[in-house]
C-alpha cells in the first residue's frame, strides 16, 4: 500500500492492521448463516446466473448521475475518513463513495465487480465525525469481506419480488431466497460493526451512533446503561410467544435491532477472547488479546467503563439510577 493509494495516513493516531483478514472480525453467526445460505438447493447456480444478469453498470451510472460523489472537492471530510478506513484495514483499492438524498439514516456497500459505498443525507446530518468514522469503517469492512455482491443480489431480488407480486405464487421461490439472504445479511452487519470498531477505535462513538439511529439526535435524553438494559430485557423475553414475535419482527429487516447491536459491541470490548485461526495471519500487534484485537486498545474499554461510571455517579446524585447490563 502506497501513499498514492490512500493520500495521507489517518488524521489522528490509530492502530493500523496490515494484512488483516476479514475472518479476524467475522462474527460466528455471520459465518454459519452464509454456510446455511449456500446449502439452499440451487442457490449457487441461481446466484451465478443472477450475477451475470444484474445491471451493475446501470447502478453505477445511477449514482453517478443522481448523487454526489465523495472526493477532495465534495464532502472532503468523508473522503478523508474513507481513505483512513482503507488505510487502517489495508484495503488496497479505495471504493467510490456517494452521498444520496434520503432523510432516512442508512449506508450500504453494493456492487459486483467493484464495491460502491452509499451514504444517505439523513445519516450524514445525524452523526458527528467520530460516529461517522465508525460507519465508514463498517462499510469498508463489508467491502473487505466481499459482502457487496450478496447485498446487490438481495436488493435486486427484493425489487423483483415487488414487481411480480401480482402473479399467483410468483414470489414463493424468490421470497425463500430473499428471506435466507436477509437472515445472512443481518448477521453480516455484526461482522461489519466489528470492522467499524477496528477503524474508529472509539467504542463510545459506536454506541452514540447506534443510539442516534434508534432515537434520533437527542443524546442528552438517552443513557448508555438504559439502552443496553433494553437489549438485555429483549434477549431475556423467552417464552414461545415472544420467540415467534421476535422472528416475525425481524424477518422484513435488513439490519439487526440497534439495541442488540450495541450489546454486541459492548460484549466485544468487555470479554477479550480471540480464536486461534484467522485465515491470513492476523497482525502481530493484536498480540492474541481481545476478540477483535481491541485488547491492544485498552483505552477503548477504559473509556466506555469510565463513561458508564460517570453516568452511574450522576444517576446516584439525581436518584435516577439504571441497572447495568451484564453477560
Amino acid at each position: 500500500m502506497t501513499e498514492n493509494d490512500h493520500g495521507s495516513a489517518p488524521s489522528r493516531q490509530r492502530k493500523r492492521f496490515p494484512g488483516i483478514s476479514s475472518r479476524a472480525y467475522e462474527h460466528p453467526a455471520d459465518r454459519s448463516a452464509l454456510v446455511a445460505l449456500r446449502k439452499l438447493s440451487g442457490f449457487d447456480t441461481a446466484f451465478k446466473a443472477l450475477s451475470g444478469l444484474l445491471p451493475e453498470r446501470s447502478l453505477r451510472l445511477l449514482y453517478l448521475s443522481d448523487s454526489v460523489r465523495v472526493s477532495d472537492a465534495q464532502f472532503s471530510h468523508l473522503n478523508d475518513m474513507l481513505r483512513d478506513a482503507c488505510y487502517i484495514l489495508d484495503l488496497e483499492k479505495v471504493p467510490p463513495m456517494y452521498v444520496t438524498q434520503d432523510p432516512k439514516p442508512n449506508a450500504m456497500c453494493i456492487g459486483l465487480d467493484e464495491p460502491i459505498i452509499v451514504l444517505t443525507t439523513g445519516l450524514v446530518e445525524l452523526l458527528d465525525e467520530e460516529e461517522m468514522r465508525t460507519v465508514v469503517g463498517h462499510e469498508v469492512g463489508h467491502a473487505l469481506s466481499g459482502h457487496a455482491v450478496y447485498r446487490t443480489v438481495l436488493l435486486f431480488l427484493t425489487n423483483l419480488a415487488l414487481k411480480i407480486a401480482w402473479i399467483p405464487l410468483g414470489t414463493v421461490a424468490i421470497t425463500a431466497v430473499v428471506t435466507a439472504l436477509r437472515e445472512w445479511f443481518r448477521k453480516s452487519e455484526l461482522s461489519a460493526d466489528r470492522a467499524g470498531l477496528l477503524v474508529g477505535q472509539d467504542v463510545r462513538a459506536s454506541m452514540r451512533g447506534l443510539m442516534k439511529i434508534a432515537g434520533g439526535n437527542h443524546l442528552h435524553e438517552m443513557n448508555v446503561d438504559a439502552f443496553l438494559a433494553q437489549a438485555d430485557e429483549y434477549e431475556k423475553a423467552g417464552d414461545l410467544r415472544d420467540s415467534v414475535l421476535k422472528i416475525l419482527n425481524v424477518l422484513p429487516r435488513s439490519h439487526p435491532f440497534t439495541a442488540v447491536r450495541a450489546a454486541e459491541a459492548e460484549e466485544v470490548v468487555g470479554e477479550p477472547r480471540l480464536p486461534a485461526d484467522h485465515g491470513r495471519a492476523l497482525p502481530e500487534a493484536l498480540g492474541g488479546q481481545g476478540r477483535l484485537g481491541l485488547g491492544l486498545l485498552p483505552r477503548v474499554g477504559r473509556a466506555l467503563r469510565r463513561d458508564r461510571a460517570e453516568q452511574q455517579g450522576s444517576a446516584v446524585q439525581t436518584g435516577r439510577g439504571h441497572s447495568r447490563r451484564r453477560r
